[in-house]
């Protein structure tokens, strides 16, 4: 019985806390009904008191100084323990109340009447205090239990507000939660649903319209969408407003995927058509299938924006939650997440080098500094998977900062051996946007006492014209050092003979797509000329990537390239291998 009692007593305490009014300010709403239900007894003090653990609170009080009282012994306490209204006409001649506070005070008379929740749980009382002993009439029993209900009624409407979005008018996420929970009581477990979730612009496009036209555009894209979707689906079903621009409904009993799914198209139809209007809103819908009691909110809500997410690129701007595409995100998500403490491990991350040849002489003249990640549970990670994900997140300018600070430390350890060639180290945009970059890269070569010209920092085409002016500022500042800048995979970005004229590069390496098939494309054979002969015009050192045939490398021979590196000379090395590379 005891475990029972602590058990009601937690549920209760935790339906108290959750509607957010122990010590929030007093409110008119509530000290009109507190003034009431003094005038009603006409009695001196009245008060709207809420049983926390060891104090009764008083969210509205009339005729008490203090906002606070303990519960010990104090009759709101036993309301909130038994639920029911309870009377005491002289506190001194009740036997349990004669020695409490209470009584102490001076107060004689007390008659309140319990605040309960719809699901059951008291949260204290409405009561009145008398300092003369009285009686009480059952009209005023029935005035004090209406007070108490009007109490309640305020209670849950300003409930309601924190689950009603304020722009769209719609229910909210903590309600969609709270209404999929109650699914399970009103519905078979395993009984198949569907949920839609409405996107109604890219996070990009919310973030620039917010910034070009303010919160107002916003607000207003919201309010006609939730405006649209309650025309199109009905009075009778629930929308919820999850997101700042995405709604969710939830389907009837007996839907299906195959049912839903043309429908959601034919309206996500009808809503590209509305959004053309807008210009900046590109609307998409996501799709999952679940079942009562086996998937919760959150996962469903999940997948569902994992799905309206996909289906921005889709034809129809609808796509059904796809288990494989999830789990790739998901396996994105988590390389992102755990680069960061590959970054701190001190054994996870390590360079390789694959050698750069002269072609005339077959020397070894420099080599590429390649990041490889060795995940403690994943095992190795190829480059091409975790690179493109550090590239487009905030670890780019901390990735560049630890590859950079490896490949001066290993350049200063084969130089102390008698080993001199050029590393090159690639740079992403967001270090070309750094105000200190080019001052750190000076600190790294004074650090290490290297001189400037043993390192050659490798920028994409797109990297630089994403802001091609503090691109170009940054690359000037570089050069200015006698670091060495060349533009890496030539010919697959914004290639023009502006930028490339101006820009302080000493090298330009040409992508391996043009490269490998080189030997039997008389047309890419052609352009490759191309752009040997012109990248040697404007006074740059022509590289060649992904060289990996005989046939190839006497083309470029004949063509006149200056460099070259692929699998035909040398995988990437270790750094002990490569040094014994270039004395071989």
């Amino acid at each position: 019985m005891m475990i029972s009692r602590e058990l009601t007593e937690a549920r209760r305490l935790d339906a108290l806390h959750k509607l957010n009014l122990l010590d929030t300010p007093p409110g008119e709403a509530f000290d009109r009904i507190t003034r009431m239900a003094a005038s009603v007894f006409k009695l001196p003090i009245a008060a709207i008191s809420l049983t926390d653990a060891d104090r009764q609170w008083f969210k509205s009080r009339v005729g008490i100084e203090d906002t606070t009282i303990p519960r010990l012994r104090a009759p709101c306490g036993q309301v909130a323990d038994s639920s029911d209204v309870l009377v005491i006409p002289d506190l001194l001649t009740d036997d349990f109340y004669r020695d409490s506070p209470l009584a102490a005070s001076g107060i004689r008379y007390y008659a309140g009447a319990p605040l309960t929740t719809n699901d059951g749980h008291c949260l204290g009382a409405m009561c009145v205090l008398g300092t003369e002993p009285r009686d009480t009439t059952p009209e005023e029993l029935t005035a004090l239990c209406d007070l108490a209900g009007m109490v309640m009624a305020q209670i849950e409407l300003q409930h309601a507000l924190g689950r009603i979005d304020a722009v769209s008018g719609l229910p909210n996420r903590h309600q969609f939660i709270e209404d999929f929970a109650d699914l399970e009581l009103d519905s078979a477990d395993g009984e198949q649903r569907v949920a839609v979730l409405v996107n109604l612009a890219t996070p990009e496009q919310v973030v620039h319209a917010t910034r070009a036209m303010k919160s107002c555009y916003l607000d207003e894209l919201v309010t006609e969408a939730a405006r649209w979707l309650r025309a199109e689906i009905g009075a009778s079903r629930r929308i919820y407003h999850v997101a700042t621009a995405q709604f969710m409904l939830l389907s009837p009993p007996g839907a299906t995927l195959e049912s839903i799914v043309p429908v959601v198209e034919a309206r996500m139809q009808d809503a590209l058509f509305i959004a053309k209007a807008r210009h900046m809103a590109t609307p998409s819908a996501g799709v999952v299938p679940f079942e009562i009691g086996r998937a919760d909110s959150m996962m469903v809500l999940r997948k569902a924006q994992s799905a309206a997410h996909d289906a921005i690129d889709s034809p129809t701007h609808v796509a059904v939650y796809s288990q494989v595409e999830d789990a790739l995100y998901q396996r994105r998500f988590r390389l992102l997440n755990d680069f960061v403490a590959a970054l701190d491990s001190g054994d996870q991350l390590r360079l390789v080098y694959q050698p750069r040849i002269d072609v005339a002489s077959g020397r070894c003249v420099g080599a590429e500094a390649l990041l490889r990640w060795h995940h403690p549970e994943l095992g190795a990670i190829g480059p091409a998977e975790f690179i493109p994900i550090i590239e487009r997140s905030e670890l780019a300018q901390a990735t560049t900062a630890w590859v950079l600070d490896a490949a001066l430390r290993q350049q200063q350890a084969w130089r102390a051996c008698g080993l001199a060639v050029q590393v090159s180290v690639n740079v992403s945009a967001a270090n070309l946007l750094e105000p200190a970059f080019a001052a750190s890269v000076a600190a790294g070569l004074a650090r290490c006492q290297l001189p400037a010209a043993c390192l050659e920092l490798e920028i994409t085409e797109s990297a630089i014209m994403e802001q091609p002016l503090k691109a170009h500022a940054t690359l000037t500042q570089i050069a200015a050092l006698g670091v060495g800048l060349a533009i890496d995979d030539f010919g697959t970005g914004y290639s023009s003979l502006s930028y490339l004229q101006t820009m302080p590069a000493d090298v330009v390496k040409i992508d391996q797509s043009f490269i490998r098939d080189l030997a039997d494309d008389k047309r890419q054979q052609a352009l490759v000329t191309a752009m040997i002969t012109l990248s040697q015009d404007l006074g740059h050192r022509v590289v060649a990537e992904g060289v990996e045939s005989a046939a190839v490398l006497d083309f470029l021979r004949r063509a006149g390239c200056d460099e070259a590196q692929g699998y035909l000379f040398a995988r990437p090395l270790e750094a002990e291998s490569f040094a014994g590379y270039t004395y071989s």
